[in-house]
Parts: C-alpha cells; sequence; structure tokens
C-alpha cells in the first residue's frame, strides 16, 4: 500500500531553535592577522628564485618579485619593482621579467618595491658556450606543452594520423626512432628544416587534425626547427636527465573580488595596487638535473588547478582567484608533477567565530588554524541527542534505543560523550563495522563454485573473515596486521592470511595486480597507469611500476590436498619482473625507495618490513586518512585511495598529525578513533553557520551522509526489531555480519550499494541515493515485511498510554528525537479519519506513522 511520506517543507515552530541560536555570542576575530603575519626578521618582500644561476648562453631565468601584505595576502608585484644589477654580466627586461646572460661573472640584482628592498645573488657561466639542443631536454618537452603526445592524439596506442609518439614521453628512443628512422626523409627535412612536415603540420600549413599549433615566430618552433637544422641528432651518453621540478611562489595567498574587468592578460602589468594584484599571480617552474644545473621551464610546462572552480591557470601559469578556497597549481613536465598552494580569500574580512566552540585536541587545532586560514567559520555543538545518534550509526552500526538515549540525555556529567565512545569501541558492534570495513577492501568474497584452482572457497572466506575479525576484537596494531598479509603463504584453508593471494574468480593472481592492489591498498597509491607508461600526474615511472611488482614475481598457487584448497608459496629464485619497454629484468624495488638485496629470498619479506615501518609515512597517512573518512563521509585526501601529488589533502597538518598519532600509539587504531570522536570537530552540527554553507572539504561542519546498505538494513530491523535475514547466513546475522559479501544475493544491499568485493578500490561502496532506492523503500518489500513482523508497533498497541505518546516513542526510537508541534499535529489530523479504538485500524495507522519515518530523508542519513 502506498503511504504518503512525512511533508518535510513544513515551517519551524517558533519555539524550535537553531544550533546557533543556542550558542555564545559569536564575537569577530581578526582571523588573518596573526595566520598570516610576517614573523620577526622575515621580510615582507620576496624574490622568486632567490639565487639566480645562468650555466650557458641560452639560459634564461623569469622571476617573481612578491610583497605580503599586514591581511596576509601575497601581491605580484614584479610589474612595479625596481630592478638595478651591480654588474653587467647580466640583462634583465622589464617587460617579460627575465635575466638573460651577457657574460662570465657575478652580481648583485637588487629589486625595490613599495619601499622595500631584497637582493638577489645572479651567476653567469658558461656565457659563450651555445648549448645544443638537445632531442629528450629540449624537443621531448615541447611535444608535451603542445598536447602532441596525449592519449588523444599520438600518445594513444594505435597514433593518430599514420604517426604515433609514447604517451607522454615515457619513451624517447622510440619516439626519436619514428621521427628520423621509421619514414626517412618524411617527418622531417634535413635540407630544407622549414619543410620538415613534422612543422608544416603543426604550423597548421599542411592539413593536420590537431589544428594549428605553433607559429614560426614561436619559441618552441624554434627549438624544432634549430634541432632539424642541427641534423636532428640524438643525445649523447651522459646527456643530463631532470632529477624534480619545483614551483614557485610555494604559497600564493590571493582574495576573490566580484563586479571587476576582466583580469589583465598575463604580459600586462599586475603589479602596484590594482585591484587585479590581488587576484592574479604568476608562477614560476624550475627544473633540476643530475648535473646539478636548475633550468627554468615555466614556458614548457603544463599546467593545470585540482579546482577550477577555486582558482583559473593559463597556459603561462598566471593563477586567477575565482571563488574563496584552498586549491592547487600544478605543473607538469617530463615525467614529474609538483604544485602550489593557492588560498582565495572571501571578499568578507571579519570572521564569525561561536564563543564556545574551542579546540578539545589535536584534530581541532589542525581543523580550526585551517578554517582562520580561509575565514570559514565552523558550526555549533551538535544536540546531545544528535552526537548520541551519529555516534551509534558511526562506532555501531546500530541507532540508540530508548533507554539508552534517555540515560544519555538525563546525564549531567561534562564526560558523558567520552565515556559513550569508550563503551561503543569496546562493543563487538564496534568489531563488526570495522571488520566489515576492511573485509569489502581485502576482497572477502566467497566463490560459491567451489571449483576453480586458485579461487577462495566458501570455507576459506569464512576463515579468512573470521581471522580479520579476530585481529580486529583483539586492537592488533594494523602495522602487523597488514604485514602478516604481505607475507602470507600456505594453505588458504589452514593459515587465513594465505588468501591475500587468491581471488574469488578462480584465477591465480598476476604479480601486477598484486602489486597495484597492494599500493593501493596499504599506501593510498594508484599506480596502474605506470604499468604502460610514466604516470600522466603523479610521481610513478614505468621502471617504479615493474619494481614493485618484481616484489610478488615469485607468488605461485598450486593445488592443496583437498579439491577447494590452493597452495600459496614464493619462488625465491624468480625475484624480477620484465619491463615492457626493453625487456630488461627489473629488480624488486620499494616505491619512492630503495632496492633491497633480496639474495634469493622472498622479497614479501623486506615489502612488509619496509611497507608497515613507523618510518613509512605513507602507511600511516593512508590508515588515518581511511578511519577520517569512515567519520565524515570524506577522507581528508579524496577518493581515500588515490594519493597522488595531483589529489593533495585539503588540510596537511591534520592528516599529519593523524598519522603521527597512529605511529605513537603503535597503529592503535582504536586509540585514533577515539581522539577523532572525541574532538570538536566531529561533535559539530551538520546546520551550517554563515559563511560556510559551501564548505564540503574543510570540515567546518558535519556532512549529512547517506546510511550505508548494511547499516540501513540493521537500523531498519532494530527501529521495527524485525531484523532482515539474508541468504546463506545463520539466523539473526546482521547485514555488517555477513563473511561473504551479500551484494550479489541480497536485492536491498545490491541496489544500496553495498561492496561487491570485487577490486579494492574504495569505490565498491556507492552512497548515492538513486531512484531505485526510493521506489524500494516507498513500494517494496523491505519495509513492508519489517513493519507487519514488527513486535515494536504490537508492544505499543498494548502499553502505549495514547496515540500521541505512541508517535513520539517511534519518533525516539527512528530519529532519536522528539516530534515537533508541527509533526503532532500532522499525525493527528490524518488519525481523524480512524476508528482507533478499532485493533487493526489502530496497527494499521502506527504502521503508517513507522512507515512515514522510516521513508524520510532524515532517517536514511547520518546527521
Amino acid at each position: 500500500m502506498l503511504r504518503a511520506p512525512l511533508d518535510k517543507s513544513s515551517p519551524p515552530q517558533s519555539g524550535d531553535k537553531s544550533p546557533h541560536s543556542r550558542a555564545a555570542s559569536p564575537r569577530r576575530l581578526a582571523a588573518l592577522a596573526f595566520i598570516f603575519a610576517v614573523s620577526p626578521g622575515h621580510a615582507a618582500l620576496r624574490v622568486f628564485p632567490e639565487t639566480i644561476t645562468l650555466d650557458s648562453a641560452a639560459a634564461r631565468q623569469s622571476i617573481i618579485v612578491q610583497q605580503t601584505t599586514p591581511d596576509g595576502l601575497t601581491l605580484d608585484v614584479t610589474a612595479a619593482a625596481s630592478v638595478a644589477l651591480s654588474d653587467s654580466v647580466a640583462t634583465y627586461d622589464e617587460k617579460t621579467f627575465i635575466f638573460s646572460p651577457a657574460k662570465d661573472g657575478t652580481l648583485a640584482a637588487t629589486i625595490v618595491a613599495s619601499g622595500e628592498t631584497v637582493t638577489v645573488p645572479v651567476t653567469v657561466k658558461n656565457s659563450v658556450a651555445a648549448r645544443s639542443v638537445s632531442f629528450r631536454l629540449d624537443v621531448e618537452p615541447v611535444f608535451m606543452r603542445s598536447g602532441c603526445n596525449t592519449g588523444s592524439c599520438h600518445g594513444s596506442a594505435r597514433g593518430q594520423d599514420g604517426f604515433r609518439l609514447s604517451l607522454f614521453g615515457y619513451d624517447p628512443a622510440s619516439d626519436y626512432f619514428r621521427l628520423t628512422r621509421e619514414y626517412v626523409g618524411r617527418r622531417i627535412d634535413l635540407a630544407v628544416p622549414e619543410q620538415s612536415l613534422m612543422l608544416e603540420k603543426a604550423t597548421g600549413a599542411v592539413t593536420h587534425t590537431g589544428g594549428e599549433l605553433l607559429k614560426p615566430d614561436n619559441p618552441h618552433y624554434k627549438t624544432l626547427r634549430d634541432w632539424i637544422a642541427a641534423g636532428a641528432p640524438d643525445d649523447p651518453e651522459g646527456t643530463p636527465v631532470a632529477t624534480g621540478i619545483r614551483v614557485l611562489p610555494e604559497k600564493i595567498i590571493l582574495r576573490q573580488v566580484t563586479g571587476t574587468s576582466s583580469p589583465p592578460a598575463a604580459s600586462e602589468k599586475t603589479g602596484g595596487q590594482d585591484v587585479h594584484a590581488t587576484t592574479i599571480h604568476r608562477t614560476v617552474v624550475l627544473a633540476d638535473y643530475s648535473d646539478g644545473s636548475v633550468r627554468d621551464i615555466t614556458g614548457l610546462a603544463l599546467f593545470l588547478t585540482n579546482s577550477e572552480g577555486t582558482l583559473g591557470v593559463s597556459k603561462s601559469g598566471s593563477v586567477t582567484a575565482r571563488s574563496s578556497g584552498g586549491a592547487w597549481v600544478f605543473a607538469r613536465f617530463d615525467k614529474f608533477t609538483a604544485g602550489s598552494e593557492v588560498i582565495v580569500l572571501p571578499e568578507q574580512q571579519d570572521l564569525l567565530w561561536a564563543e564556545n566552540v574551542q579546540p578539545a585536541n589535536y584534530i581541532d587545532e589542525a581543523i580550526f588554524s585551517r578554517l582562520r586560514q580561509l575565514q570559514i567559520p565552523p558550526s555549533a555543538h551538535a544536540s546531545d541527542a544528535a552526537f548520541l545518534r551519529r555516534a551509534r550509526l558511526d562506532l555501531t552500526a546500530l541507532p540508540p534505543m530508548e533507554e539508552e538515549r534517555k540515560g544519555f540525555l538525563e546525564d549531567g556529567t561534562p564526560d558523558k560523550r567520552a565515556k559513550l565512545i569508550d563503551k561503543l569501541l569496546a562493543s563487538e558492534e564496534f568489531t563488526d563495522v570495522w571488520t566489515m570495513k576492511w573485509a569489502e577492501v581485502l576482497q572477502v568474497r566467497a566463490n560459491n563454485n567451489n571449483n576453480a584452482e586458485g579461487g577462495r572457497p566458501r570455507k576459506a572466506a569464512f576463515r579468512y573473515h573470521q581471522w580479520l575479525r579476530s585481529q580486529i576484537a583483539a586492537n592488533r596494531p594494523f602495522n602487523e596486521l597488514a604485514a602478516d598479509l604481505l607475507r602470507g603463504e600456505g594453505s588458504n584453508l589452514a593459515n587465513p592470511t594465505a588468501n591475500y593471494y587468491t581471488t574469488a574468480f578462480g584465477q591465480p593472481r598476476k604479480p601486477m595486480e598484486r602489486a597495484e592492489d597492494t599500493a593501493q591498498l596499504f599506501l593510498g597509491t594508484r599506480i596502474q597507469c605506470a604499468q604502460c607508461h610514466n604516470h600522466p600526474f603523479d610521481r610513478w615511472t614505468m621502471d617504479d611500476y615493474y619494481g614493485f611488482a618484481a616484489f610478488f614475481s615469485g607468488v605461485s598457487t598450486k593445488r592443496g590436498a583437498m579439491p577447494t584448497e590452493a597452495y600459496i608459496y614464493n619462488n625465491n629464485e624468480k625475484t624480477t619482473a620484465e619491463h615492457p619497454v626493453d625487456g630488461h629484468q627489473v629488480s624488486p624495488k620499494f616505491l619512492g625507495g630503495d632496492v633491497p638485496a633480496v639474495n634469493g629470498k622472498d622479497p614479501r619479506q623486506f615489502l612488509a618490513d619496509w611497507m608497515t615501518s613507523p618510518d613509512n609515512k605513507r602507511f600511516a597517512r593512508n590508515v588515518a586518512n581511511r578511519a577520517w573518512a569512515h567519520f565524515f563521509g570524506r577522507g581528508i585526501i579524496e577518493p581515500v585511495d588515490d594519493g597522488r601529488i595531483s589529489n593533495p589533502p585539503s588540510n596537511e597538518a591534520l592528516l599529519a598529525a593523524l598519522a603521527q598519532r597512529l605511529v605513537e600509539s603503535k597503529f592503535n587504531v582504536r586509540a585514533l578513533v577515539r581522539d577523532i570522536c572525541n574532538s570538536t570537530t566531529y561533535q559539530l552540527s551538520s546546520s551550517t553557520a554563515p559563511g560556510n554553507e559551501n564548505d564540503d572539504r574543510y570540515f567546518s561542519h558535519a556532512l549529512v551522509r547517506r546510511l550505508q546498505a548494511e547499516v540501513l538494513a540493521d537500523t531498519i530491523g532494530a527501529v521495527t526489531g524485525a531484523p532482515a535475514t539474508f541468504n546463506g547466513q545463520p539466523q539473526g546475522t546482521r547485514a555488517v555480519q555477513i563473511f561473504d559479501g551479500g551484494a550479489e544475493k541480497d536485492y536491498f544491499l545490491k541496489n544500496f550499494g553495498a561492496s561487491k568485493r570485487e577490486t579494492v578500490c574504495s569505490c565498491e561502496v556507492r552512497m548515492e541515493p538513486t531512484l531505485t532506492q526510493t521506489l524500494h523503500l516507498i513500494n517494496g518489500t523491505t519495509i513492508e515485511t519489517a513493519l507487519q513482523r514488527s513486535p515494536v508497533l504490537t508492544n505499543l498497541m498494548n502499553d502505549a498510554p495514547s496515540p500521541e505518546d505512541a508517535v513520539k516513542a517511534l519518533y525516539r526510537r527512528a530519529l532519536s528525537r522528539e516530534p515537533t508541534a508541527y509533526e503532532l499535529a500532522r499525525f493527528a489530523e490524518r488519525a481523524k479519519d480512524r476508528d482507533l479504538k478499532d485493533k487493526q485500524q489502530l496497527r494499521r495507522f502506527y504502521e503508517d506513522v513507522l512507515w512515514a519515518l522510516l521513508n524520510s530523508t532524515e532517517f536514511a542519513f547520518n546527521h
């Protein structure tokens, strides 16, 4: 029967109070004054880079002159600055802001802006040495900057228009061959360089699918032409290679200014006190090379931002403030990506901060510092009732019942929230929740065919799940748990950790799959892109990828004594992986670390020691970030398993502090969870405050989160008193306790986004509300069956003094709060047409009330 849901558009009662009306009177904070104030001895005027070295006749270096204002803004005053040189060994172009060499020697560049002075040392070397154009150092970067070697152009697997380049230039030797040897005389013309097909297509002189990319007066065109004119030489042995890049300045603080005219072009003056000086800032990108040299590669870098709504970035690296918030500008060059943080402050300079919202621990100190930096106020504290429901659902996947709610609200002790958290952390239900979370990404899923070699039979999945639960129940240090998994071997039936190296689909796992899953699961790093080419938005190269895969090269699977048994062992003689570019064997290498001397031993032993070491910051950060995401609906790095350079944390100080706390507690996850739940940040209201309405990254208020499929199913069962049953599970099994994953076997769990446990990706759990979910809750069997079986409604019929008391009891049970006067009036109105003295009609009325509550948005979401 179709029932009408609660009308959520009803006006609030005059007696209702927002969380902010209960807070103490707010005071205005000059927040930026102490956050951004220039420290003693630190000049408000800075020049980037701070030293300049010009190491050839062709060397050039652009500069940025930055002034920090008293309110913390960083202004690009380069155009307004005056530059005086103490010697003629170099020249400075006031229009382009570029230093060029004149002769060998040193000088001091005195830079003056707004009455402040900074001196920059300049060194010129090899000023008469004309460095020849390098294919790898000069030509390949032009291809990347122009987009020639991207996946949508010649960098695709099949190339474009008969010409193929390696994606993002990961294989320069092959690129050189295809340009110069694949079709001799077709793509380059050594006799008349300007008539080379490569140049004619780039300039549009010959039809080109990619259109016009360069003009003849462009410096990049000159680079390509000069290389061809020199005979298109390959680089000699020992040519320096880039070892890293830097984006300067490291931090930029701008202000959002609305109602202004379009910002000037990058080449125009942007200094002084013009309004655009607060909204635009240039960047400079430096590359470090293996021979110790430094090169300005701003004109060769690709620029992007991780938040286009907050920040715009031009092809030349100039950033423009669009809206308030935090963002990053990134530069890509060669195989490297580096970034600079940009903060855009709102026009309103005063920050309203409730006096009673104060830090409770190190978590709040990091959060509130960031909020003050961004001029975002936090919301008020959540009410006791809201906190109780939130903590109960997060820590136990069950709502509070009436007696617990009553006792908690009547408790007047100041530490009652902390005591509640300790109680819930010690519960069996918390163990169930945390076991489910890790079972999802560890792919604890049964292959019910039970007949495939290397598969995970039901018995093996059960023992794997039970082992995982026992470790979490004992609060085993998480690094030790992870190390046991990495070292797993033996029978998948007798030794549960061996299941880390089996699948639920009957196929032995390849070394590359094991490497990818391990990096994503335990380091929060996705290295999949580097299997075929250098990662375009992270530091990982193909060498890194196959070095990491080599740790798993010797892992082998064979049949055990039983038909459903798989036996995992390591062949210690196989400790390398074959590189697909040239076929050479790559030895095991830690991601971003050293090459261990395995010497015929199982490489996984070395990997487990390195990965779970307290010194491995990425492991601790990943575990901390995953824990944080559970309680806030998003990670500090989001997605939690995609911690690439171009996806930085929204609060670096917070993530570092959480990781450090985890290490100091010897990877005690419960201790970390206790800190999180006791923080003021976790206990903030989900109601927004003026100024934080648009914040979804910095945790200024609780984010409203839809309940996960298993939690929603168990909550419906708890509220109605009629828990659901699940195929293949013992009677009384809750959804969060299903050991083999229930998404494929239960209609409710499948449609509400339960993890299929097919991959280690955090995206397996889907939290987005859908129309199918809504229709099922309204018309499906889940709620209807629970209502018909509900002993709670039966008890209310016998014990409730009146229908109004019954409605109040159902509100407390489903939503953990009392109904408003308006809501009571609505139900009273609906009861007028019924004879509530008739037990059948009374039962139907109670079912309708509870049906409406279970279909409300408030019930399906955690606030």
